[in-house]
């Protein structure tokens, strides 16, 4: 029996503008059987970041230009139901980028074989790229002490949470930028931040001082912007700025102005450094079980949006822009 896909295809460029209807098409087009070293896997989850509508846009970065017509990209996570590559069998779960379908069709060098146990969504937030990146970002960039104060943006996020948990784990004093009053409720009832500034509620500057007196010791920021701007003027002394992401220029369609206060890291002597995960792949497993062993103990928690349905796979992006999203975003096929 031959199996039908269904895929969303990259249909518009919202350079500038909001996602839409639109920017999306829903075709069906027949299964293909895996080649030599392939396999064919059945999605079960799909995984959303900010960083997808940047793809569509072809604005600059660090992957592959996108073309109108292709599969939109995004990783996920399935089990293989056809193997014609050793090292994966029929029943295994893997993570990968399978694009947005019911099924793929992949090389099996291009997967990672999972442990399908309690935490098996985990493995496309806190256990995949998103836990990865707070744990190498943080410790390799802003080599956090005990006794800095850290402030994070878009803390409760699937990223910055972590971050947060990472530095209260390294000693640190830990102030959570978020939007709205439950985000920033469950940031110090649940994750233990020290602090927590509503954006929404009033202006950033102020609420950074009064949270951060002394100073940032090291600045997380996963937003960019008038944010990242804001809050460069309040570095303490040898200050390290972790720049992760960007979500404020997803909604301009190019890359936004240069911030006024980047002089600040001259008076401050402090540093501003971005990175790429991929850059640290060949630590992944070891890091991998440390994230593991916080979460066995208790000493990491995280929270997962789940939508569900292929057919709501747009929706789902949206809703990282228009704040609704609370954890990693995910979809459940």
């Amino acid at each position: 029996m031959t199996l039908t896909n269904r895929q969303w295809l990259i249909n518009g460029r919202p350079n500038g503008r909001s996602l839409i209807d639109d920017d999306f098409k829903l075709v069906e087009t027949p299964v293909r059987q895996p080649g030599e070293g392939e396999v064919l896997i059945k999605n079960l989850w799909l995984a959303f970041d900010p960083a997808q509508k940047g793809w569509m846009e072809n604005i600059g970065g660090y992957v592959a230009p996108t073309e109108i017509g292709e599969v939109m990209r995004g990783g996920g996570l399935g089990e293989v139901i056809a193997s014609n590559a050793p090292g994966l069998a029929p029943g295994d779960k893997v993570t990968g980028m399978v694009r947005w379908q019911d099924y793929a069709t992949l090389p099996a060098k291009e997967l990672l074989k999972v442990a399908d146990d309690d935490l098996l969504s985990a493995n496309l937030g806190v256990l995949g790229t998103t836990g990865l990146t707070a744990f190498f970002g943080l410790n390799k960039i802003g080599k956090p002490f005990a006794g800095d104060t850290v402030v994070v943006t878009g803390a409760a996020g699937a990223t910055g949470s972590v971050v947060g948990q990472i530095a209260k784990l390294a000693g640190c004093r830990v102030v959570g930028v978020a939007g709205g009053a439950a985000k920033c409720a469950w940031l110090i009832d649940e994750l233990g931040f020290d602090a927590a500034i509503d954006y929404k509620s009033g202006d950033i500057r102020d609420q950074a001082l009064a949270a951060a007196p002394g100073g940032i010791d090291v600045l997380w920021d996963n937003v960019g912007g008038p944010a990242l701007n804001t809050l460069l003027a309040q570095l303490a002394m040898h200050a390290r700025v972790v720049v992760c992401g960007g979500i404020s220029r997803y909604e301009l369609g190019k890359m936004p102005a240069g911030p006024e206060n980047y002089f600040n890291l001259i008076f401050k002597r402090a540093s501003m450094e971005g990175f790429i995960l991929s850059d640290f792949a060949a630590e992944f497993p070891w890091a991998r079980a440390r994230l593991v062993e916080w979460i066995r103990a208790g000493k990491l928690r995280y929270k997962e949006d789940i939508q569900h349905g292929l057919e709501n796979a747009p929706l789902t992006l949206r809703r990282l822009f228009l704040g609704e999203n609370f954890g990693k975003q995910l979809l459940k096929l």
